[in-house]
């Protein structure tokens, strides 16, 4: 299939908005950490991205609030303003055999590294990986619009990503962030 090389503010308004719909899980607990492990090991792909609660600042930049991860039909929101970066976790973003997906990875990754260091393994940058389809666009909210056909809400992004507990927006603006990445990858790797 051919992609655009990029898409218009104008051509993405265009679109329909779609978000994610299936279960969202949000892990505020060891315990709840180490079950979602036990799925998210077994996957080969998974959507990846982080939330950060914004700091107006300069020069000063808060700790990664929120881990998202997320296949097809589950997302998982790990909450690490609350339990850190369990190692269960960690592992799994360390494992070479599973694929990471999303946008603006390296500094998200820097990110997590504050709450436990690892080595990251199966990371994979759509920006670039887009790139081999002829497609320049780098924003998720871009790449969605071209690969997908649809644009994605982006208007949770400023909010507060460590409040005691996240508001049903914030869920799913987390859960479609990690969910898009995952569905623009499986798209492109179908063409390969």
């Amino acid at each position: 299939m051919d992609y655009k090389e990029d898409i218009t503010r104008e051509e993405l308004n265009g679109l329909p908005i779609k978000a994610f719909s299936k279960e969202i899980f949000v892990i505020e607990s060891l315990e709840d950490a180490v079950k979602a492990a036990q799925y998210l090991k077994n996957q080969t792909v998974l959507g990846f991205d982080t939330e950060t609660k914004p700091c107006f600042l300069k020069g000063k930049r808060n700790n990664v609030a929120l881990l998202q991860l997320a296949t097809e039909d589950y997302a998982f929101l790990i909450r690490c303003c609350k339990i850190g970066l369990p190692d269960e976790i960690a592992q799994i973003l360390a494992d070479e055999n599973i694929k990471k997906v999303g946008v603006a990875i390296r500094d998200d990754v820097k990110g997590l590294q504050k709450w436990r260091g690892f080595v990251p393994g199966g990371f994979v940058e759509l920006s670039s990986f887009a790139q081999k389809f002829g497609i320049s666009a780098a924003s998720l909210k871009k790449l969605c619009g071209i690969v997908l056909g649809f644009r994605i809400s982006k208007a949770m992004q400023l909010s507060n990503w460590e409040d005691i507990v996240l508001k049903p927006k914030q869920q799913v603006y987390g859960a479609t962030d990690a969910w898009a990445g995952y569905k623009i990858y499986k798209q492109l790797t179908q063409e390969i």
